[in-house]
């Protein structure tokens, strides 16, 4: 471990390549952190006994939780952030609804957007995964271990950054609304979670192709409950058409 790493972070899942790629560990190796990846499904039993070795707590990156030393000015510019975007949390967790216990602005991540992190006694995302898959499981055990999750997001990146300035400027803005579902629904793909309506995801994944390709969106048909185009975005991808044509 890096000299004065006082943890001994950890992050399980399905394949090596998945967990590499991680937004959870995003940060952790930005201070030059180590993590331990656990991909074995045996590894999900064994961490829920192993509590610590050699004087190290585990602790997982993927829950609730996780606490990394900061600099008072990091601490100075989080709490910034956080009153800042506290507008915008409340509009998504006003529009996820009982989807997430709470939305607040996170401190693990770099790049990515958003990320879906568990209580820290429940399931991982990796273990309901492997408790999905048991055909004798005890559907009981699965209705209060499973844990309520949290949508955390990234002050720093430009897409929740225009998302807040829309927000701001109409919370009930259709457009708002669903890329807030988009994000979430992501942000469960990147976590490691299944997705409860894949066709409502890729229905929404088709209408934002639709309007990066300036379609027409007559007879949209399945895409009938999502935001109609906004006018500046249909007028601007018809000019950048317009450009585009050679003779």
């Amino acid at each position: 471990m890096k000299e004065g790493q006082k943890s001994i972070y950890f992050i399980t899942g399905e394949t090596r390549k998945a967990v590499e790629s991680s937004p959870f560990v995003e940060r952790l190796r930005k201070k030059g952190l180590e993590v331990l990846f656990m991909v074995d499904p045996i590894d999900e039993y064994a961490v829920q006994q192993l509590k610590e070795y050699d004087g190290h707590k585990l602790v997982s990156v993927t829950k609730e939780g996780l606490q990394l030393d900061e600099t008072d000015d990091e601490k100075k510019s989080r709490e910034e952030k956080k009153a800042m975007f506290e507008g915008l949390c409340k509009t998504m967790k006003d529009v996820l609804g009982e989807g997430v216990e709470k939305v607040v602005v996170s401190d693990r991540l770099v790049d990515s957007p958003c990320v879906l992190v568990t209580g820290e006694y429940g399931w991982s995302a990796n273990m309901e995964r492997i408790m999905r898959a048991q055909a004798l499981r005890d559907s009981s055990m699965s209705t209060y271990m499973a844990s309520k999750k949290t949508l955390e997001i990234n002050p720093d990146n430009a897409i929740v950054g225009e998302l807040r300035r829309r927000a701001e400027a109409d919370a009930g803005d259709k457009t708002v609304r669903d890329l807030v579902h988009l994000l979430f629904e992501t942000a469960q793909l990147t976590s490691g979670f299944t997705l409860e309506e894949p066709s409502t995801f890729s229905n929404r994944i088709h209408r934002m192709i639709k309007l990066g390709l300036s379609l027409d969106e007559d007879g949209a048909g399945d895409d009938a409950d999502l935001p109609p185009l906004e006018e500046g975005a249909a007028a601007g991808g018809e000019d950048a058409s317009r450009m585009e044509e050679v003779d």
